[in-house]
Parts: C-alpha cells; sequence; structure tokens
C-alpha cells in the first residue's frame, strides 16, 4: 500500500510538471504570436528594413526568399514563403514590377498591410519602356526608399510611429554621408565608360555620372546569342571600353569570354540583392563601400 502511494504521489508531481512546463511554452508562444511581424521581399529591403525597426521592442523582420536568391524579376512564390507571410502583419515590397507575384500575394491575403519602398521615385525605363527596379543600387535611390518604409511603416504601426522615424532618420544620415564620400572619390575620374553584367546598374551609373556603353545579359542568366555578342565586342573594341563588370550573383563565363576577345579587363560590382540570412544592419554601406573600392581601380 505504501508503495502504491508513493507512486501515485510520483504521478501526480510529474503530471504537475509537465503542465507547469506546457504552460510555459504555452507563455512563450503567445509571446511570439503578440510580436508585430515585419516580411520583406528580398535582402535590399530586408536590410533597410531591419535598420528602420532596430531595437522596437515587440517588432520583428524577417525576409521572405532565401539568400541565394537573386533580383526577383521571375520569382515564382513557394508554399514556404505564402506560409511566412500569413503570418506577417506589414509586408514590405519593393515595387516598379519587381515583385511579379505581387498579385497571387494581394489576392490569397487580402487583409496584410503593404509598403512599397519605389513609391513615388522617379523610375528609369529601358528601350522598350519597361521600368528598371533597381532603385536602391544607386544610393539616393536608396534613401529614397528608407524614407518610404519608414514612413509606410509609421502609418501601419502607428503606435512605433516616433521609433521608426528616429531610426530611419538616422540611418539616412549614414547613407547620405555615404554618398557624400563616393562622390569626393569618384567626381574626378575621366575615364567614364563601362560595360556591366545586367540591368542592375542605370541607377547607380546616373548618380556617378558612368556611361554603360552596353550591357552583357539584359536577362540575367540568359547568356548573349553568337550575334549579340559578337556586336558587343565589336561595340567595345570601337569605343575603348577598358573594363567589364560582372556581378558575384552570376556566372562570369560571357564577361570573361568577352574580355578574352577584347583585352578589357572583368572586375565585380554588387548590385546588393543577396547575402545571409540574418544579415547586419551595416550590410549595404560595407558592399557600396566594396564597390567604390572596385571602381577606384578599375577606372584609375
Amino acid at each position: 500500500m505504501i508503495e502504491n502511494k508513493n507512486i501515485r504521489t510520483l504521478a501526480v508531481l510529474i503530471l504537475a510538471l509537465v503542465l507547469v512546463v506546457s504552460a510555459c511554452g504555452k507563455e512563450k508562444n503567445m509571446a511570439d504570436d503578440s510580436d508585430l511581424l515585419i516580411v520583406t521581399s528580398f535582402y535590399p529591403l530586408y536590410v533597410f528594413t531591419s535598420n528602420i525597426a532596430d531595437g522596437i521592442p515587440g517588432v520583428k523582420v524577417v525576409n521572405m526568399t532565401e539568400p541565394q536568391t537573386g533580383c526577383l524579376h521571375d520569382y515564382q512564390l513557394v508554399p514556404g514563403d505564402l506560409k511566412t507571410l500569413s503570418k506577417a502583419d506589414i509586408f514590405v515590397y519593393n515595387g516598379a514590377d519587381m515583385e511579379s507575384f505581387l498579385d497571387e500575394v494581394i489576392n490569397q491575403l487580402p487583409e496584410l498591410k503593404l509598403v512599397e519602398a519605389s513609391k513615388d521615385i522617379p523610375l528609369l525605363t529601358d528601350e522598350d519602356g519597361e521600368k528598371n527596379p533597381h532603385v536602391w543600387v544607386s544610393i539616393t535611390g536608396a534613401i529614397s526608399e528608407v524614407r518610404n518604409i519608414m514612413e509606410g511603416l509609421s502609418e501601419a504601426d502607428p503606435a512605433n510611429s516616433e521609433k521608426y522615424r528616429k531610426n530611419g532618420e538616422a540611418y539616412i544620415q549614414k547613407l547620405t554621408a555615404l554618398k557624400d564620400k563616393m562622390h569626393n572619390e569618384l567626381d574626378s575620374i575621366t575615364n567614364r565608360d563601362i560595360v556591366t553584367f545586367h540591368e542592375a546598374f542605370p541607377y547607380f551609373a546616373q548618380e556617378f555620372d558612368l556611361n554603360i556603353v552596353s550591357v552583357i545579359e539584359r536577362e540575367p542568366g540568359t547568356e548573349p546569342s553568337a550575334g549579340e555578342l559578337a556586336k558587343l565586342i565589336e561595340t567595345i573594341k570601337k569605343t575603348g571600353v577598358k573594363v567589364l563588370f560582372a556581378e558575384p550573383q552570376y556566372s562570369p563565363k560571357a564577361a570573361e569570354s568577352i574580355a578574352n576577345q577584347t583585352g578589357a579587363k572583368v572586375y565585380y560590382l554588387d548590385p546588393v540583392v543577396t547575402g545571409p540570412k540574418d544579415a547586419e544592419k551595416d550590410s549595404y554601406e560595407r558592399i557600396m563601400e566594396e564597390n567604390l573600392n572596385v571602381l577606384k581601380e578599375a577606372l584609375r
């Protein structure tokens, strides 16, 4: 009888412990669920938004797409993306036709609050009239997108409006200082003719008065045809361009082939489209500093 009593007592203690642990677990999950979740469409917007929401209690920022994803031109949503978005309170996206899947998101999640980073920013277009969405590659464009995100989050989450604006303005000051530094070091360069890998750099070129003579791949991942390659080589020889800029996110095969046939040299410029999942807050500045050093070496 005593033994049975001890067993019953032990069982009661174990059950009580399980209930306590379960309660703690539920409390933690409820606390997690109570966070305001901001989801960004891809890497540069994640970096910008993380700076704007930095240190704000109860606000969490996650990036929807995986690190290996480049520009979202033809990106197709996967079930995991919709699962992430279904938990989101706010979705920060680039706009300018970058996210071709946006209509699908709106249709499936009509209550999701949207913040468009490129809102009201004058857009460049190509010869076919298509919008160029790579606004953030220009630091001026990045500043405009940061301001749009800051204002959009302030409107969507008015309880934290003052904090978003304080963080956003501080980040804009850092980006402005970086822009001034890059102008100071690049404005005196006389060699301004370049060939870029794809259409990621027109805003950057406009900012620093660079002349994009030609583009290697109009669509990233689609190598130029034999005819396009021959025309590009002819253009480079005729204009005397000495530098080709590939991008670290894509194969340099086409750029290296052109360089071998023209005597030009291949360098790498990063359009800040990919990076680690939990990127550091200063990731954009560090990449642009690296781009600055590459340009100084290549053009001087």
